[in-house]
């Protein structure tokens, strides 16, 4: 197991817990993931298109989250649907089919061919394709049937503060020339939503799906020379946790999508209203099973039929009786394999025998009958029998297995070569093999009893060491365990390397395979031999180490660390005072000890069998952590200040008069689904009053309905009488161009 210093409790702390950990809990709340929001057919809104006249003006509030659209004369938007449209080829009608909204999830072929309108994380239309298909389907579903195939409408669409030129300047050629419509005119969304929460003098704090902006207002006009922007909004929280679940679970079974990661941004993240005290004990074992939240992926679990206990006696009872009939059966083998034994060496003792007193002649053929090329071969056969006759029956009875050998005799080592016949030759090479082999066994022996003694010479010095300096005996002993440590914490990361194609083991593996399989052809291959020697050096097998199982592996690394472990920390826990139970990696590698744990699986034990559990997320730190980037840009990577200091900033830098920054102060307005966060705007007032100064006057309000007041106030300045002369004409545009814009107090550029 790896050792990390940084994933263990401390111990001391974690022990008056145990009995909190270890106690039963109740089961995890469980929040099942989304399914993709297909929400089938929808019958379009009727009546509206009836009821409006040409002054009626169609209010679009074009988001990168949502469309959402309706009349002017509405109290809510009448369609809202996401920007995307999936468009393919429908081999079975050969025509190519789109379908736009929610309804590009209707299946695994759709979802897979979705596109959206706005450059990913940004209010811009990227691509003019899909909007069209958005606009299309925006005016079906009002019902707006012009007889000139025309929209007939004014049209009224919001805009992201600081609008690229080019990017409305496509939009009002589409409008004009591809939907004919008779006016536009374009204006802020957060604005609106200000209006319409009938503000006057205050900063906006709009925080949507792309981005957040700060925007001061003065008498209904907004000073966007002093307007800033914190790239940061909902997309990124949902983008940022999908990025740390994916590293949090590498190897999830299920598939994490963007919009399921949105609605756990929504559902289960908060502002804290201390981050660095909060996340620093959001960990600790009492109450995180309250801040622990589990969501539950579909799964199939593996269906296993539980047994009564008298069938599982039944079944043990069956398992014994097959065991003792195989053993009866293998001792049945055995008598009957020793008496087949008994009667060959019977056999051969009397073949031996009758060969005493026969001719050469009748010797070679009663010994070719058997198979024996001599009667030497004869005598080993028979001395073997008997070496095994005597083996099995001391096992039989339960005697010693190990029969002390011995020494053979080999007269032939003492006889010339030049007096011995072909046949002896032979003969006393099998006698100096068998001699080397007997003498291998014998140093073995002498060799096995050595280091037993050098092993019980050892235990003896190191209790002698011990019982007269006890503290440097337990240094060593430490020093001992941290080495151990050490090389199983090594051999477990060359394991997980070798396991990477990208680590330097592998690209060290890769680069003598490649080595070894170069096609410079030698000589003798040239010549049509295949042989080059390899293996011939022990160089050459220090190679098929490291193309086998890595480098360093060597003959030490197969050794029992583990066992090491246990002896070394047994010997701690007797005779060290300050070391315990706590302190061995038996009791680390426990999962009520681990942070890791904790922070994976939660306060409960984890069953890696069980389906369930493997396709379920928890989100603990999560929860505070992705919120938290828009105070604490730095958190995402992000090279920006945070919503405070940027509006202290636009207070104290960008209104030049004192009494401007207290006409601010005085209504700091909320609006955006950025800001639905619980304890948003309790964060935000706490810390600005901790960055302005102690007299400045703060009021903080939030939009009656962050999502929806922009459109509302669309459709309520659309239906004033203040928007009919900034409205862009049909005879504007042909006469001044498309990049032509009239200004008002709620768009990008402001009346005078």
């Amino acid at each position: 197991m790896t050792i990390r210093s940084a994933q263990y409790i401390n111990h001391s702390s974690s022990a008056d817990n145990s009995d909190i950990r270890l106690s039963p809990k109740p089961p995890p709340r469980v929040w099942n993931s989304i399914e993709p929001p297909f929400k089938g057919y929808q019958s379009p809104p009727l009546g509206g298109y009836v009821q409006s006249s040409k002054k009626t003006a169609v209010v679009i509030d074009n988001g990168a989250s949502l469309l959402r659209a309706g009349w002017s004369f509405d109290k809510s938007p009448r369609v809202a649907f996401p920007a995307t449209v999936a468009r393919y080829r429908d081999r079975k009608i050969n025509r190519t089919v789109s379908y736009v909204g929610y309804n590009a999830y209707a299946d695994a072929t759709t979802r897979g061919q979705i596109r959206n309108a706005f450059e990913p994380g940004t209010s811009i239309v990227g691509n003019w394709d899909v909007m069209e298909g958005l606009l299309d389907y925006t005016f079906a579903s009002l019902g707006i049937t012009a007889e000139d195939g025309g929209v007939g409408r004014p049209i009224v669409m919001t805009e992201p503060v600081a609008n690229l030129g080019y990017s409305r300047k496509t939009m009002t050629e589409l409008l004009f020339e591809c939907y004919s419509a008779p006016s536009i005119s374009f204006g802020i969304d957060s604005l609106f939503s200000y209006r319409f929460n009938k503000g006057r003098h205050g900063l906006v704090v709009s925080s949507s799906h792309t981005a957040t902006h700060l925007i001061p207002v003065l008498d209904s006009k907004p000073v966007l020379s002093s307007a800033t922007r914190l790239n940061w909004g909902g997309f990124h929280g949902a983008d940022y946790l999908l990025k740390l679940l994916k590293l949090k679970y590498p190897t999830f079974p299920g598939k994490l999508t963007e919009y399921q990661t949105e609605d756990m941004v929504r559902s289960h993240c908060y502002i804290s209203q201390d981050y660095d005290r909060e996340i620093a004990s959001f960990l600790d074992w009492s109450g995180l099973e309250d801040r622990d939240h589990v969501i539950q992926y579909p799964f199939t679990e593996q269906v296993i039929i539980e047994k009564s206990e008298e069938e599982l006696a039944r079944i043990a009872e069956r398992k014994r009786e097959g065991g003792r009939r195989l053993q009866e059966q293998a001792a049945k083998m055995r008598l009957e394999k020793l008496v087949r034994k008994e009667q060959t060496l019977e056999y051969y003792k009397s073949l031996q025998e009758q060969l005493a007193n026969q001719t050469k002649k009748e010797i070679k053929r009663l010994l070719d009958e058997d198979e024996f090329k001599d009667e030497a071969q004869l005598e080993r056969t028979i001395q073997d029998l008997e070496k095994s006759i005597r083996k099995a029956r001391n096992k039989d009875v339960g005697g010693p297995e190990n029969i002390e050998e011995v020494e053979p005799s080999y007269p032939l080592l003492d006889i010339a070569d030049e007096n011995l016949d072909e046949a002896g030759l032979k003969e006393k090479r099998h006698q100096r093999l068998m001699k080397s082999g007997y003498e291998a066994r014998v140093r073995a022996k002498v060799e096995k009893e050595l280091e037993k003694a050098r092993i019980a010479e050892q235990e003896r010095q190191d209790n002698e060491r011990r019982e007269t300096d006890i503290d440097s005996w337990l240094e060593e002993r430490r020093a001992a365990r941290l080495t151990l440590l050490q090389r199983i914490k090594e051999r477990d990361r060359l394991k997980a390397d070798l396991g990477n194609r990208k680590s330097l083991a592998s690209q060290i593996r890769m680069k003598t395979l490649a080595n070894l399989a170069s096609d410079q052809p030698g000589k003798k291959r040239r010549r049509g031999g295949d042989d080059d020697n390899f293996g011939a050096n022990d160089d050459d097998w220090g190679v098929y180490r490291t193309v086998a199982t890595g480098e360093h592996s060597d003959d030490e690394e197969e050794e029992d660390l583990g066992a090491g472990l246990k002896g070394v920390e047994a010997q701690l826990l007797k005779y060290d005072p300050s070391f315990n139970e706590n302190n061995t990696l038996e009791a680390q590698s426990d999962w009520t000890q681990s942070l890791v744990h904790a922070f994976l699986r939660g306060p409960r034990p984890f069953d890696p069998e069980s389906q369930q559990e493997a396709h379920q997320i928890h989100l603990n730190v999560e929860r505070i952590r992705v919120p938290e980037v828009v105070f604490q840009p730095s958190i995402a990577g992000l090279d920006q200040a945070g919503i405070v200091e940027i509006a202290a900033g636009v207070i104290n830098h960008g209104l030049a008069k004192q009494h401007d920054q207290i006409s601010v102060l005085g209504d700091i307005f909320l609006t955006g689904g950025n800001t639905l966060f619980t304890g948003f705007d309790e964060r935000l007032k706490r810390e600005l009053r901790a960055a302005l100064p102690i007299e400045a006057p703060i009021k903080l309000r939030k939009a009656k309905d962050p999502i929806l007041d922009a459109w509302r106030g669309a459709a309520q300045w659309a239906a004033g009488a203040e928007s009919n002369q900034r409205f862009v004409t049909r005879e504007d545009y042909q006469e001044k161009g498309s990049e032509y814009m009239k200004e008002h107090n709620l768009g990008n550029a402001t009346a005078a």
